[in-house]
């Protein structure tokens, strides 16, 4: 889809609801002329009407707590925040406080008037405002500055004009009254910028839609999405454990966690190896001067170093170097090409804790990663490799639901990316040519792409809905350069390699989280830690018990003997797929009384029958 910058010319523009009606956005030149209408459910739809929910949101706290100062307040992928700093801290009932003061400003209807000002002015304006933080914000600028402003007689600070002033590009909505349904989520603490160093500021989330029903619906699905989140679904599952005496970020693996692992990686690597990749296994470290060579060293944030004998290491964020250094371990010929590596490789970042969030964000992580060397006539055949083993992997997790985005240089890049013209091209037709010739919808997104090459990006979409983020496959043009990654042609002369990033999964961390809220802890047949549980009736069924989980032998199987009543052991294994009821009955009979998660009792079964059974249902991923 167009980008609002790009539809809209006159900077004076802000977008309006047509007729009123809260769905319907259209941008607006000083009321005169229309362009390309907006929807809410467009993507810049939804972030110009959470924009101007977060602006009123913002009003409504300045107006009951005087002494805040703003932050920013900008839509996110879901809703709003805005950050503020006050002396007041901000408690769940001042939420209610808040959003009744936002219905006040709401019904009051009042308009966004957008101004510009001259940096000078603009400063001078937020100073006696005694905006520090916008003030801040302004002074990193260029050009003029736009602001918006909004009636509003509660207010003890105001602009000039007696009105709530805020920093923003915008566009608006054009008045506060076409917001009909909002809710404000949750407190919670950002530093100033993201930085460590800077001051601590109250965030508050909120969301907002055109319908009561929307919102009844998507505050559902949050409760849902808190039921099934994997921090808490893993502690009670025993999955995974992240101990605060170790540091924060670093997974330990439960055994269950372990199991399920195991067979992911076990699935992953039987599938490259079909595939025709090499599997390699590299070291954690590795010396700073490669990371100098590669550019890291200097600009990625995320390095942590380390010294051994007077000399400096880095904890390795990737594994792309290690990959080079064995392509390169001798001279290849174009007869070799293409070489693949793949390795679930652990690495490092030096994330802040903050940002830390269970398994979907951590410091030390598995990627799923690999590395293509190919020849330029090869790259479309190698990428639509990656593309159906990406498409086959994901269907096999139960992930059929996804978006595709193609990111690509923004016209005129001209300097800030590596390669040449004649690459780029190249490599932005492959990816564009596997996508039209699998028939799959894309949007490109213009400008999107990284410095050193353009990529797919695929979005998952959740049992939920939510997106996740998913395979990815990226041309590098700047690292083959650094390292001088080459291979002997037909003419017997060195030519650069094409390389090729890629990841199926992702890390293995996040890729688990995500399994953990999509199935709500409930995994398939196939993935489960234990496939079935035998659990007796009585103390005088347990050795028939143990007798039916050896015939289970080559199973995940686990046994619940306990003097506990029968009822009590289902409702404990109520995430595991089959439970096997065994009694003095089933003794008897030489069966099992099989119930099935999510079914109930589906009957008795003679072991050979419900090996049959299992087996079919692990053949099938289900």
């Amino acid at each position: 889809m167009t980008r609002v910058k790009d539809k809209i010319k006159d900077k004076n523009a802000i977008a309006g609801l047509v007729d009123g009606e809260p769905r319907d956005l259209s941008n607006i030149l000083d009321g005169s002329a229309k362009v390309e209408p907006l929807k809410f459910e467009d993507e810049e739809g939804k972030k110009i009407y959470w924009h101007s929910t977060a602006h009123i949101m913002a009003q409504a706290v300045k107006e009951l707590w005087p002494d805040t100062k703003l932050g920013i307040g900008p839509p996110i992928s879901e809703g709003f925040y805005y950050d503020f700093e006050t002396s007041h801290r901000f408690t769940p009932e001042d939420l209610e406080k808040i959003e009744k003061r936002m219905k006040k400003i709401i019904k009051a209807d009042e308009g966004f008037k957008r101004r510009e000002l001259k940096k000078e002015e603009a400063v001078k304006l937020f100073k006696g405002l005694k905006e520090d933080y916008k003030v801040e914000l302004i002074k990193e600028l260029d050009g003029n500055i736009s602001i918006y402003e909004v009636r509003s007689e509660k207010l003890k600070v105001k602009s000039e004009n007696g009105e709530f002033v805020d920093l923003c590009r915008g566009p608006h909505i054009p008045s506060a009254g076409r917001i009909k349904a909002f809710k404000l989520l949750k407190i919670a603490g950002a530093y100033w910028k993201g930085d460590e160093h800077n001051p601590m500021l109250q965030r508050i989330y909120g969301i907002s839609f055109p319908t009561d029903v929307e919102l009844e619906d998507y505050l559902k699905k949050l409760e849902e999405a808190r039921a099934r989140d994997h921090r808490k679904l893993g502690k009670e599952l025993e999955l995974y454990s992240i101990f605060e005496e170790a540091g924060p970020g670093l997974v330990a693996w439960n055994p269950d966690g372990a199991i399920t692992r195991d067979v992911i990686e076990s699935f992953w690597k039987k599938e490259h190896i079909k595939r025709g990749y090499q599997l390699v296994n590299t070291p954690h470290i590795a010396k700073a001067g490669l990371w100098r060579t590669s550019g890291h060293y200097d600009y990625y944030e995320h390095l942590t170093t380390l010294k051994f004998d007077d000399e400096d290491y880095v904890l390795k964020p990737m594994n792309c170097i290690y990959h080079i250094l064995l392509y390169k371990s001798r001279i290849r010929s174009y007869r070799e090409l293409p070489v693949r590596y793949a390795e679930l490789g652990t690495v490092y970042r030096c994330e802040k804790s903050g940002v830390l969030h269970g398994l979907t964000r951590v410091r030390g992580f598995t990627q799923d990663d690999a590395h293509i060397f190919c020849q330029e006539e090869q790259a479309f055949s190698e990428v639509m490799g990656v593309l159906e083993l990406a498409q086959y992997m994901l269907e096999s997790f139960g992930f059929r639901d996804y978006k595709i985005n193609l990111s690509v240089r923004e016209p005129g890049g001209g300097g800030k990316y590596a390669g040449s013209d004649k690459e780029w091209e190249h490599a932005e037709g492959v990816l564009e040519e596997v996508l039209s010739s699998k028939g799959l919808a894309y949007k490109r997104a213009e400008g999107e792409a990284v410095f050193y090459g353009p990529k797919i990006d695929i979005e998952l979409f959740d049992a939920l809905g939510r997106a996740w983020q998913g395979p990815t496959i990226q041309f590098d043009f700047n690292l083959p350069r650094r390292f001088n990654v080459e291979y002997i042609g037909k003419d017997n002369k060195s030519h650069p390699v094409i390389m090729v990033h890629r990841t199926v999964l992702g890390a293995m961390e996040r890729f688990f989280g995500m399994l953990i809220e999509h199935y709500n802890g409930a995994f398939p047949v196939w993935l489960a830690p234990a496939q079935v549980v035998v659990a007796s009736v009585t103390e005088k069924s347990t050795d028939y018990a143990r007798e039916v989980a050896s015939e289970l032998e080559g199973y995940r199987v686990k046994s619940s003997l306990g003097d506990e009543q029968i009822g009590a052991k289902i409702r404990k294994e109520s995430k595991s797929p089959y439970v096997l009821i065994v009694g003095e009955r089933e003794k008897k009979a030489g069966t099992v009384s099989v119930r099935a998660r999510g079914a109930g009792d589906i009957g008795s079964y003679s072991i050979k029958d419900f090996i049959n059974l299992l087996d079919k249902k692990i053949e099938a991923r289900i």
